[in-house]
């Protein structure tokens, strides 16, 4: 038995169940259709009055089948499920730094010159009926979508993403935003447009085309498929890979001490400007085919290296050497040493280094002369140097090359100055390193050198005996003369020394007899004073007073004793005794000093004061006084 809260119960489950079939019935009896915020309603029309034309499969004119519109997020009436089914699909996401590719299932047929369909308006393929009625094409779209959210009529378009790229054939990477790397350009190859023109090895520049992210511009504008022109600098591009290839290549750097001539394949027509003086190339403006006039400084350059060729010049002095080394540069690798032949028929090796310089505006010209800097060397430098050295030294012994060298020097870098003049190259010097002659030559000239360097060893000993003999014998004279001089000076010596003793024994005699006369004068005249003065004191005071008044004086000055040692008495009692005594005691002691010293004169004459011999003339004038008497005669 139910109870009462059992069919309270089952009612309120009853309830939502006949809601829930009144709300089905209404919408199925109105045909609403709710679609949601992120959804897209897809309509099907089961059965029309007509049906589709041959080969459509989208509806523009409610044929049945897939209808061109669709439904947008909200509620929708008149869609009865037994006409219409509606099928709801996800909007299409494309996240930031991505791109999506569209084929379209349906429309107009993409031309035979074409590989895309053309782009038309038809806000990013959400309005199908847009896209069909504007002429779209079926098959893979020119256009392509950016970064967002679409409600796109997926019946109509198949949206390739980087989710689903895998599965369409597409890597996921190449539905990335291209990105072109600082210090790198793209290289772009157009896969759709028309031909490129006969002669041309790329498209040329095409503008509008937003750097290829619209190509539908691109082809409006004649674009060409292919090789382009133009490139795409650093930075972030939107770019259809079913319509473009990018290849990333390093910018063009020119190196301090070069400039870089542009030769381009690609451009305006030729026109030479190089002028009617220049009759060796041509030069064109930049932008045109050609050798531009224009040389690239150092730095990096954007350049599309598939489509011009940059050639580095240097701009600093260049050597080249014809020797077996070679520089860094290496344009010297093919050069060797010359081999040239002198007059007199001997082949000998010479190594030469050419310096070099080409100017910066020169450049240009060189290369549009002789197209590299290697060919200048191969086919300028190498025959005008190697034909002139060849040449010149057939005028030249070997001998006469070696011995004049720098002359052959000067001559070359003067003739090689003005040849390489006329290729706008400028040879700052001309060089003559080794030069190789003949061995046997060489033997012939070592072996005569030898010889004469002996010879000449030889003549220089013999000059130097000689020499060495010269000098022994000027020594030997030098030392005779200086025995000689020696002698000389030593009788010139004596002779002057005899002569001196003779002047001064003659002086020494003149002396004593000047010195005898003058004492003898003075003693005579000392006497005749005295006795001058003795007659005056006998004719003054008499004989006897004056004669006691001197022996008073000379016993007071001689300090004679006055008790004699000798009594001196007179024999005959003669009154002269006492006088006879004092004369004895006088002479007694003018003949010595003292009482103990006997003074012996050793010439025999008379002794004098201080025991002294008197003079011989005073001695005799002494004795003479004596012999006359005290007193001199009246």
């Amino acid at each position: 038995m139910v109870t009462q809260m059992e069919m309270f119960s089952f009612g309120w489950l009853i309830v939502p169940i006949v809601l829930g079939g009144v709300v089905i019935g209404v919408v199925f009896a109105c045909g609403l259709v709710i679609v949601s915020e992120q959804e897209v309603g897809i309509v099907v029309k089961k059965f029309a009055a007509k049906g589709l034309a041959p080969g459509k499969i989208i509806a523009l004119n409610n044929e049945a089948g897939y209808q061109a519109d669709t439904l947008s997020p909200g509620w929708h009436w008149g869609f009865w499920p037994w006409q219409f089914e509606v099928r709801k699909e996800k909007a299409i996401v494309v996240p930031q730094g991505e791109i999506a590719l569209v084929v379209a299932a349906d429309g107009e047929s993409i031309p035979p010159e074409r590989i895309l369909a053309k782009v038309v308006d038809c806000n990013n393929f959400q309005d199908a009926r847009k896209f069909l009625t504007k002429g779209g094409e079926k098959g893979r779209q020119m256009g392509y979508l950016t970064a967002g959210t679409y409600r796109i009529n997926t019946a109509l378009f198949t949206v390739i993403t980087a989710a689903n790229g895998t599965k369409n054939g597409i890597p996921a990477e190449r539905l990335k935003v291209h990105t072109v790397l600082p210090d790198q350009v793209g290289i772009v190859t157009a896969l759709d447009g028309a031909p490129i023109n006969p002669g041309e090895i790329a498209g040329p520049m095409v503008p509008g085309h937003e750097n290829f992210q619209n190509g539908q511009t691109f082809i409006s504008n004649g674009g060409r498929r292919g090789l382009q022109e133009q490139v795409l600098l650093s930075g972030s591009w939107n770019l259809n890979p079913w319509f473009t290839q990018v290849e990333q290549v390093p910018m063009t750097e020119i190196p301090i001490g070069y400039v870089g001539v542009v030769i381009s394949y690609v451009g305006k027509a030729h026109e030479d400007v190089s002028g009617s003086a220049f009759t060796h190339g041509d030069l064109v403006h930049p932008g045109h085919k050609g050798v531009w006039t224009e040389p690239l400084y150092p730095g990096k350059h954007p350049l599309n290296s598939r489509v011009m060729k940059v050639e580095l010049v240097p701009t600093t002095n260049i050597v080249l050497n014809w020797s077996n080394r070679s520089e860094g540069h290496r344009y010297d690798d093919k050069l060797s040493t010359l081999k040239v032949r002198s007059r007199d028929g001997f082949a000998f090796e010479i190594q030469v280094a050419q310096i070099i310089h080409v100017g910066a505006l020169d450049a240009p010209k060189v290369i549009s002369r002789v197209g590299s800097m290697q060919n200048l060397v191969d086919h300028v430098l190498e025959p005008t140097i190697g034909n002139y050295f060849r040449n010149s030294a057939q005028d030249y012994t070997v001998l006469d090359f070696l011995s004049a060298r720098s002359d052959r020097q000067s001559e070359a870098a003067e003739y090689i100055k003005k040849a390489l003049r006329i290729y706008d190259v400028q040879a700052i010097d001309t060089l003559i390193g080794e030069i190789q002659p003949p061995a046997e030559l060489m033997l012939t000239q070592t072996e005569r050198k030898i010889a004469e360097e002996q010879r000449k060893t030889y003549e220089v000993q013999q000059m130097a005996q000689s020499q060495r003999q010269q000098l022994v014998r000027e020594t030997a004279l030098a030392e005779i003369q200086q025995e000689m001089v020696k002698s000389e000076q030593s009788v010139q010596i004596s002779k002057l020394k005899a002569d001196a003793h003779v002047q001064e024994a003659t002086g020494d005699a003149e002396a004593t007899k000047l010195k005898a006369v003058g004492e003898a004068e003075g003693i005579r005249a000392i006497g005749q004073a005295k006795a001058e003065t003795y007659r005056a004191g006998v004719n003054a005071i008499g004989g006897q007073g004056f004669t006691a008044m001197q022996l008073m004086q000379i016993i007071g000055d001689r300090q004679v004793r006055l008790i004699p040692d000798v009594l001196v008495g007179g024999s005959n009692g003669n009154s002269n005794g006492l006088v006879d005594g004092l004369l004895s005691m006088l002479l007694w002691n003018q003949s010595g000093k003292d009482w103990h010293h006997e003074v012996k004169p050793t010439d025999g004459s008379t002794a004098g004061e201080n025991g002294q011999p008197l003079p011989k003339a005073k001695a005799d004038i002494i004795a003479q006084q004596l012999s006359d008497g005290p007193f001199p005669q009246a």
